[in-house]
């Protein structure tokens, strides 16, 4: 492989703040246990030994807030659940804190949250961590199973000199990276990567960064943030078109006409999808479903949308 820059992909880690909540439903900055300014400072949110959360836990669970991801558009927060005397980690995102959207005028970001979990769990994948709706210390919002990120010595994600990329690589396209050069971003031709690059065909992921994908152990690969998906109009922006215009894999074949099946009215997928996402929305899923049979290969970026995500991470 050409020389290269490695593109980091992970979860941002809890801000130096903590945010506890208070039984008034307020919040109170702490740092090192003690009150603080909202300054800074102060020690970085402690977290749990990692446990596998189930919906049960998630859903049921006694959640409780610990730190603030930072750089993040909307409020996303750190937390413990505990269920059953077993304490795990979490992300909370409260309806309360999300930002409104022009193109996204119906629904909330939690539900969708909620709805590619139920797509991811349904193709058989489980690229989606465990994501539950429910009320939390601000209000309803989406919570959803923490995932360390462990970096893997590959990568993912790399930006190239040169104009093709290395064995083992699939380009995406030209990145300017400063002082008028320019660099090939690329990704791993991975089995792994592949298989989300068609979970998010059939969501319309609008938004799909490197910082989204969670490499953990065991070989094992999550996706996060699926907010900014599910539109009926063509919204599709990722990282992942290193495969566009190339036949689809057997197993995706496979796993798209299983989904076609669960997605028909009275399907108990498409009963809770419809909770989540609106009748328009819905309708579209299944068109994107039937369009990707029809055609039997991965889709190309077209349309006025911009097709990659800026910045990629």
């Amino acid at each position: 492989m050409p020389a290269s820059e490695r593109i980091p992909a992970g979860r941002v880690m809890p801000g130096e703040e903590t945010v506890t909540a208070r039984g008034d439903g307020a919040a109170e900055q702490v740092a090192d246990g003690r009150p603080g300014d909202g300054r800074g400072g102060g020690g970085r949110a402690a977290q749990a030994h990692p446990v596998r959360l189930s919906a049960e836990a998630l859903t049921h669970g006694e959640l409780t807030v610990r730190g603030q991801v930072r750089e993040a558009s909307n409020a996303v927060l750190y937390c413990t659940v505990t269920h059953g005397g077993t304490t795990g980690t979490c992300v909370y995102k409260p309806v309360a804190g999300e930002r409104p959207l022009w193109d996204f005028p119906d629904g909330t970001l939690a539900q969708r949250e909620v709805a590619a979990y139920e797509l991811s769990r349904a193709t058989g994948w489980d690229l989606v961590p465990t994501t539950v709706l429910r009320d939390g210390p601000y209000g309803q919002g989406m919570v959803q199973e923490w995932i360390e990120a462990v970096p893997e010595d590959a990568g993912l994600l790399a930006l190239v000199e040169g104009e093709e990329p290395g064995p083992g690589w699939k380009p995406v396209g030209f990145a300017e990276v400063g002082e008028g050069r320019t660099a090939l971003l690329v990704h791993a031709d991975d089995e792994r990567l592949r298989r989300l690059a068609v979970l998010d065909a059939v969501i319309n992921n609008g938004d799909r960064k490197g910082g989204h994908l969670l490499p953990a152990g065991g070989g094992r690969l999550y996706a996060i943030d699926h907010g900014v998906t599910f539109n009926a109009e063509d919204k599709l922006r990722t990282l992942l078109w290193g495969w566009a215009g190339e036949p689809l894999t057997e197993e995706a074949r496979e796993v798209l006409e299983r989904l076609a099946g669960q997605l028909a009215d009275g399907a108990p997928l498409a009963a809770r999808l419809a909770g989540l996402i609106t009748a328009a929305e819905l309708a579209a899923l299944r068109g994107r479903v039937a369009d990707l049979l029809r055609t039997g290969v991965h889709p190309s970026p077209g349309g006025d949308w911009p097709p990659i995500p800026w910045p990629p991470v």
